[in-house]
């Protein structure tokens, strides 16, 4: 068998390879709709105002300001948030190449688990989804939740210390996943103490 060949199926058919590669797959596929939701559904909600027996109630300026900004809904979404000032066109650069990574871990997934592996830059994409995903939720918090809670009012806030709760679950979601088993117990173990403390 050609060294190729044999490289290739010793890596499929190891589980120590195999299963570490199909789970950071899948956590990446998860934290781009986490981010879709974070770029879609943060702004609709934003423009609704209550519900009848027809569903939301969505303000009509939703369709002026946001959708007639593109056919697509997510990127008239994203074009709305760079008119905000919440992110920039680099931003918009950075999650194209976000999208691209994630089309090709869904589309080719056979491809890049046998005979590629994971792309190079995997890692790479990754950290910027979950950077860029913090970075809409932060401006979310700082600009829109925090101006209209009274409790906040004459406070400092500490940008640098807010962890959005998209961002803490997926970095969770990681470290049950991706960690050492020890680490991977660990928020179960401390939830469990936790949980029957109060019992």
């Amino acid at each position: 068998m050609d060294n190729k060949i044999q490289k290739i199926w010793e890596e499929f058919l190891n589980p120590e390879v195999m299963r570490p590669r199909l789970i950071a797959t899948s956590l990446y596929i998860t934290g781009f709709e986490m981010l879709k939701d974070s770029i879609i559904i943060r702004i609709k909600d934003f423009f609704t105002h209550g519900f009848n027996e027809d569903g939301d109630i969505i303000d009509p300026k939703y369709q002026f300001d946001v959708l007639s900004r593109n056919k697509s809904i997510l990127y008239a979404s994203l074009y709305w948030l760079k008119y905000m000032e919440a992110i920039d066109e680099n931003d918009i650069n950075t999650f194209n190449r976000i999208k691209t990574r994630r089309n090709e871990l869904a589309h080719r997934l056979h491809h890049l688990l046998g005979s590629e592996g994971m792309p190079t830059d995997f890692e790479k994409c990754f950290q910027e989804m979950v950077s860029f995903l913090r970075k809409i939720e932060v401006w979310w918090i700082v600009n829109v939740e925090i101006p209209t809670n009274p409790d906040y009012d004459g406070k400092e806030i500490d940008e640098a210390g807010i962890v959005p709760g998209p961002v803490m679950s997926l970095q969770l979601m990681c470290g049950i996943a991706l960690g050492s088993d020890k680490k991977s117990r660990f928020y179960y173990e401390e939830f469990k103490k936790n949980s029957n403390s109060k019992t």
